[in-house]
């Protein structure tokens, strides 16, 4: 596939599931959800019916969307641990400082390197990788970008810290797109979070 702003306009009418925000959009037809069945019993239509993707001015509605976007997640990179966290993880075998040096090692690269690539204090970022920091969930998506993860290793990463992708947030849809397509150029990937005004992730800047 080749990967452009189109392609991504694509998935994103496809996947986008903040329902509430895109009925608020002015010019969203609000498609019928429940319908007669057969033997005269309402029946619940899917989701599929009220994604973009199904409505008739659907590009018109994402240019709409993306002209009221603007970037309101956490610019936190990490989180304390909580003492019932301490104790609990010295026996779990999936923890991100247990899990993220099994990924580095199938990708080539050391937790020095990543350090460099994301916009962490090396102090904090020592401590994220030793487990007594919990990275938030846009330090776990820029580690994904940064690193060209696939999809696997990104569920593990995920897993790891209690985190999933959420169909809901507009960052979740967009990474979620660059990781299954494989853009890890630098200037595609930025070029693509821009148009969806993602700018909280914390990469360094040339990475």
């Amino acid at each position: 596939m080749n990967v452009t702003l189109s392609s991504l306009d694509e998935y994103f009418m496809d996947r986008y599931a903040d329902f509430v925000r895109l009925s608020a959009l002015e010019g969203y037809e609000m498609p019928e959800t429940v319908t007669p069945g057969a033997d005269g019993t309402l029946r619940r239509r899917d989701s599929s019916a009220l994604y973009l993707s199904r409505q008739r001015k659907g590009e018109e509605l994402l240019a709409r969307l993306k002209a009221e976007l603007v970037d309101t997640e956490l610019t936190f990179s990490f989180r304390f641990l909580t003492g019932k966290e301490k104790f609990t993880r010295f026996f779990e075998k999936y923890t991100f400082a247990r899990v993220f040096p099994r990924v580095l090692r199938r990708v080539n690269l050391t937790a020095e390197e990543v350090g460099e690539r994301i916009a962490v204090e090396p102090r904090f970022w020592k401590r994220i990788v030793k487990g007594t920091l919990i990275p938030e969930k846009g330090t776990v998506l820029a580690i994904l970008l940064v690193c060209g993860l696939n999809a696997r290793e990104a569920e593990n990463l995920f897993n790891a810290c209690g985190y999933e992708f959420d169909d809901a947030n507009v960052r979740d849809v967009v990474v979620r797109f660059l990781l299954e397509q494989k853009v890890f150029s630098p200037e595609l990937r930025d070029l693509c979070l821009r148009e969806y005004s993602v700018t909280s992730l914390p990469i360094a800047k040339g990475f």
